[in-house]
This record gives C-alpha cells, sequence and structure tokens, in this order.
C-alpha cells in the first residue's frame, strides 16, 4: 500500500535514515535552491525545513528526489511493479489504447476498493482563514528559486476545477505565482485539461471555482502528473496506483471536492477575462520562461491541518526532484504505449531531454520502414505528441544504456535515408521552436536496414565475442582476483 498522507510518508523515511532535518533557519530565496541543489546530485535524502525564514510551516522538499524515494511512496519496490499491474488489466478481451485503459480501470474499480471515497469531516479542514484573515505571504515558505524569476513560486501545488457542463474533474500540477497575500497565478499551459475548463467557463461569461491542494498523499500527487486522458478521473487512478481508496471531502466555499489528508488547500474563483502577468520562472527546461498573461484565483479561503508542512519542488536544469517523478510515469505507461504501438519493446525518456523532447524506442522490426510506422505513431500518443526526437533502435539494444543508443544512432544510420523530418505540436515551455507550440521534429532510424529499404550491401554481422570464450574469461578472472 502507498502512503495515506504525507506525515506518514515522511516517517517512513525517517526511520529509513533518508530524512535528513534543518533545525538552522534557512532563506527560501534562492538559499533552499542552493541547498538542495547539491543534496539532489548526490542522490541524498529528502529535505525538512523545520525553520525556514519566510511562512510558518516547516518545508519539505525533494521528497521524491531518487526512484527509490519514488518507488517508496507508491507503495512499491519497483516502478515497473505498477505497470505490471496495468498491464495484466489490458488482456486482449478488452478494447486495445486509452479507452481500453478506460475500461480496464472500471473493472478495477469493481474488484478492488480503488474509487474515491467521500467523507464529512477532514485533517485539511481543522483550521479555516477566510477573507482578509488569509495572508499567504505569511503562512507558506514560496520558494524563489531563481535569481531571475518573477517572484515566489508555489510548486507542487495541485489544482483541482470541473468542467462548467459535464461536470468532469480534473486535477493538474501547474506552476503557481504568489502575486499578494490573497492572489495566485494559474500557469494553465495550452495543452492541459483546465485549460479548456477555464475556456469553456469564459465562453459562458461565468467564473470558474478552484482549489488548490498542498502536501497531498504521495499516489495522489505523483497521479496529478500523471499524462492521463481527460476522461480518466485522476482519483480512481491514484486509488489503483496505491491500492487503497483515497478520501475526499467536499470544499467549505467551492463546489469541489480535495483530499481529506492534504496540508493545506486554498479555494477561490477565477473570474472570466481576467489575467495577470505570470512570470518570468526558471523552468524544467534549464531556462527561464518569458511573461505571459495568466489567469488568477482570488483566494477566499484557506483550509489547512494543525500540523501542516508545506511540501514544494524546486525545478530547473536536470538533474531535479522532478526527475525521478517523469520516470514513473515512463515506466507505468509502458503496458498502455505497447497497447497503441504493440511492436515496442521498451521505450526511455532521457531525464537530460526533460522527458518530452526525446524518446528512444526499441522495437521488434519485422517489416521494412516499420521505425518510421513508429515514429508517426509515437507523435500521435497523448502528450507524447509533443516529442521532438525519436530515436528507434532494435530490441536488442538496451534503451536505458545511451552509450549503446549512441553507438547504435552514430553508426547505423545514414542520414539521407533514416532520417524523417516532420512538423508538429510542441511543448508550451520550448524556447527552441521558432514558433510557440510547434515546431520541427525529427525522427531517426538506427535499426539494422533490411533489403527491401533499399540497402543492397548485406548488413554487417556485429564483432563481440562467443559465450564460451566469456565463460573462460570470467573463470581466469576470478582466479586471478583469488590470489
Amino acid at each position: 500500500m502507498s502512503y495515506p498522507d504525507l506525515q506518514s510518508f515522511l516517517a517512513a523515511l525517517e526511520r529509513d535514515g533518508d530524512l535528513a532535518r534543518i533545525s538552522a533557519p534557512v532563506d527560501p530565496h534562492l538559499e533552499v535552491t542552493g541547498i538542495v541543489q547539491r543534496v539532489v546530485r548526490e542522490q541524498g535524502p529528502a529535505l525538512l525545513f523545520e525553520h525556514p525564514t519566510r511562512g510558518r510551516l516547516p518545508l519539505a522538499i525533494n521528497v521524491f528526489g531518487t526512484q527509490r524515494r519514488m518507488a517508496k511512496a507508491l507503495g512499491v519496490e519497483s516502478l515497473d511493479e505498477i505497470g505490471e499491474r496495468i498491464g495484466e488489466l489490458l488482456k486482449p478481451e478488452l478494447p486495445r489504447g486509452l479507452s481500453g485503459f478506460k475500461d480496464a480501470l472500471g473493472k478495477a474499480a469493481q474488484l478492488r476498493n480503488v474509487p474515491p471515497r467521500r467523507v464529512k469531516t477532514a485533517p485539511c479542514h481543522e483550521v479555516v482563514a477566510r477573507g482578509d484573515d488569509i495572508d499567504l505571504v505569511g503562512l507558506l515558505p514560496g520558494i524563489k528559486a531563481w535569481p531571475d524569476d518573477g517572484g515566489v513560486f508555489l510548486n507542487l501545488g495541485l489544482t483541482h476545477t470541473k468542467h462548467p457542463v459535464t461536470g468532469a474533474r480534473n486535477l493538474g500540477m501547474y506552476r503557481l505565482q504568489l502575486q499578494d497575500e490573497r492572489t495566485v497565478s494559474l500557469h494553465w499551459q495550452i495543452h492541459k485539461d483546465s485549460t479548456s475548463h477555464a475556456a469553456e467557463a469564459e465562453r459562458r461569461g461565468e467564473r470558474l471555482p478552484v482549489a488548490i491542494a498542498f502536501g497531498c498523499p504521495p499516489a495522489v500527487t505523483y497521479s496529478a502528473s500523471a499524462p492521463l486522458p481527460p476522461e480518466i478521473d485522476e482519483y480512481l487512478f491514484a486509488g489503483f496506483v496505491g491500492q487503497e481508496r483515497i478520501e475526499m471531502v467536499d470544499c467549505v466555499s467551492v463546489p469541489l471536492q480535495v483530499p481529506a489528508a492534504a496540508q493545506v488547500v486554498l479555494e477561490g474563483w477565477v473570474e472570466p477575462g481576467q489575467r495577470l502577468p505570470e512570470g518570468p520562472f526558471g523552468d524544467h527546461t534549464g531556462f527561464y520562461t518569458p511573461v505571459e498573461p495568466f489567469p488568477f484565483v482570488k483566494v477566499d479561503v484557506v483550509t489547512m491541518r494543525s500540523d501542516a508542512i508545506y511540501q514544494s519542488i524546486i525545478v530547473g536544469r536536470p538533474p531535479q526532484e522532478d526527475g525521478p517523478i517523469g520516470k514513473a510515469t515512463e515506466r507505468i505507461f509502458l503496458p498502455l504505449i505497447r497497447t497503441i504501438i504493440p511492436e515496442i519493446v521498451d521505450y526511455d525518456l532521457p531525464e537530460a531531454g526533460v522527458f518530452h523532447n526525446c524518446v528512444i524506442v526499441s522495437i521488434e522490426k519485422r517489416y521494412p520502414k516499420q521505425a518510421q510506422k513508429v515514429m508517426n505513431a509515437v507523435w500521435g500518443a497523448g502528450l507524447l505528441s509533443l516529442s521532438k526526437l525519436v530515436v528507434v533502435v532494435d530490441a536488442d539494444c538496451d534503451v536505458h544504456d545511451y552509450a549503446e543508443v549512441a553507438w547504435r544512432a552514430f553508426g547505423n544510420v545514414d542520414y539521407a535515408h533514416d532520417a524523417l523530418h516532420t512538423i508538429g505540436p510542441v511543448d508550451h515551455l520550448d524556447h527552441g521552436a521558432y514558433e510557440q507550440f510547434y515546431g520541427g521534429k525529427l525522427g531517426i532510424d538506427a535499426t539494422r536496414k533490411l533489403p527491401g529499404e533499399g540497402y543492397r550491401r548485406g548488413w554487417p554481422t556485429e564483432c563481440v565475442l562467443d559465450a564460451s570464450t566469456q565463460e573462460l574469461v570470467d573463470r581466469r578472472w576470478k582466479e586471478y582476483f583469488r590470489r
């Protein structure tokens, strides 16, 4: 099982010696970034700053900063375990693809206690502040991570909205700029579901209710970042991931529900047509994103636990804490990708490519130009559509061994024949594209070439030692070192 709240997870990390408490005062203005950068690069522990110099709450950070901690947060030894459970659901009798996953989750909901459960009372309602009593600047140790950031940002907040017509809810993870004591900007990118909710409300001239929860149960926090299609409820998915129902409670002032175990919840409304400048912000690309107008929420109510801890994250040039979160998505969603593109053996989303710029795919190649077919399929698969570079290798290549992949991509390619160039959507934050939201894409076929692909020379045989020689050397090697 995963952990019911942030406190229980931090306690488990502390028992493992994987949590460091910092009692000395530390400034969320740049100083926290400097400390976290060093700890992340050394694969160090989660951090709990007990006395930040801004805000009244302790600050937990680097909580998901290693793949081992990320797996522990979701209650598994290996992230692949969750992917394997998804694979078990996606049996041949179910429809393939994302619609099949929705049906599979419905099937799981009938077999396990995974749907969210509504409760009437909740820890997150132990303290309530309203109106002019709200002071987010004084309460939250929000971080200014980089020198040219436009201000303090409240990262790792889970934003709840619902569609004004259908009532379908969405849980998303968006960056949040603290504008003043009661105002928070919402960086709703063009490809995100909350953007469509806000657009529909604005078209109807209606305000949109918003609730932002910080420090939720780990399975919920992860699910907010997962690239789920709109028809799949994030809380159903969180229950499946954690194998335990998520308790939800009605908000105090808006018609939404939030996790009962959340640390802090901000409730308010987005008014139609109103915008504020947001940014600049040092983002996960490693560069500052420019100032743009975005909607904002005026916070009317703040609810919180009496023992609340503020959880945040720092993003920037990899490696960062969001790396293991991205790797969790890579491993968990592999079975889904295989239902859409069945010839895929494995794939890797390099952290250096901030997970959406590059996809390395291995395939069981059976016919000419199959690699190009796979490239186009990747560019048509959910948020993988934002990928700019797709490298396709044969099944015997370990996609996680970047030296092996580079050897194939550098040596097995004739760029006059094996490169596919196209144009398509790119991430909102992509500064490399000449136009915002779309740009060039490249596919590289690093597989062995077939005669049917126009390769007439006869593909060469790779030079490797035979198994008997390897065994002999292994035995002699051990004998040598036993002397």
